[in-house]
């Protein structure tokens, strides 16, 4: 668990709701049924307008990581392809087919495979290196949903505030519909600002940083596949990839 990211969050609702109260407007100012269709739906169909079925279901997947994020042990997995290192240099690549059944991550598994049945480094390369370059693209795409979400609220949110202080316009004759009409425009504002800036675009900019952190990490992952493959000395592969631990 991300406790930063539960932090965050609680932070969040707290400067809001409390922020709201000290402030004098209170709780009931920030319920709106107007404007939480106009703001929240309509972000949601400008998204759903500008993204594909995939990248939509793909964003939706990796929401969780915000909160709970991928393991990312890079000290585990340098001592593992370093056993590695040592077992091919004593069994030859074969010795490491054992090793294939027991990996859980499909990139890991795809890779140590084609190691064990001695395909050739350069072509170990080109395959996983055009893996992770698909799996890191549809992930900053998936990423960019979130980001795009808080691109489009706060505009939606003054498009709700616009059509609040024309209801409020019909009523001039009122003038005890004034101040409650107003202030029921600009909840549609709080509701866009509050959503992309507290929510929607540091969800975006952290799962960035955890798919591009995921990204290093496949590339030492490829490096020390490469360097087993080539017969290095494991001493030499663990000075190479220990950069990517520290």
């Amino acid at each position: 668990m991300d406790k930063l990211s539960v932090i965050g969050v609680i932070l969040a609702l707290v400067a809001l709701l409390i922020g709201s109260v000290l402030k004098g407007a209170g709780l009931s100012s920030l319920w709106s049924p107007a404007a939480f269709v106009i703001v929240i739906c309509g972000t949601i169909a400008s998204i759903l307008l500008q993204t594909s079925l995939v990248t939509f279901k793909r964003a939706m997947k990796i929401t969780k990581w915000v909160f709970k994020p991928p393991s990312q042990d890079r000290a585990a997995i340098l001592a593992r392809l370093v056993e590695w290192a040592n077992t091919a240099r004593k069994q030859g690549l074969l010795g490491l087919e054992s090793q294939v059944a027991e990996q859980q991550d499909d990139f890991t598994k795809k890779g140590l495979q084609m190691v064990v049945d001695g395909i050739a480094p350069d072509s170990i390369r080109a395959v996983l290196e055009t893996d992770m370059h698909h799996q890191s693209q549809g992930d900053l795409a998936a990423a960019k949903v979130f980001e795009g979400m808080g691109i489009y609220a706060p505009t939606l949110g003054i498009i709700g505030a616009v059509l609040g202080l024309i209801a409020v316009m019909k009523n001039l004759a009122d003038p005890s519909k004034l101040g409650g009409g107003i202030a029921a425009a600009f909840t549609a504002t709080i509701y866009g600002i509050g959503a992309a800036n507290l929510f929607l675009l540091p969800m975006a900019n952290k799962l960035k940083a955890l798919i591009n952190a995921q990204t290093e990490e496949r590339e030492m992952i490829v490096e020390g596949l490469i360097a087993i493959a080539q017969g290095e000395n494991p001493r030499n592969i663990e000075s190479r990839l220990a950069g990517y631990v520290h």
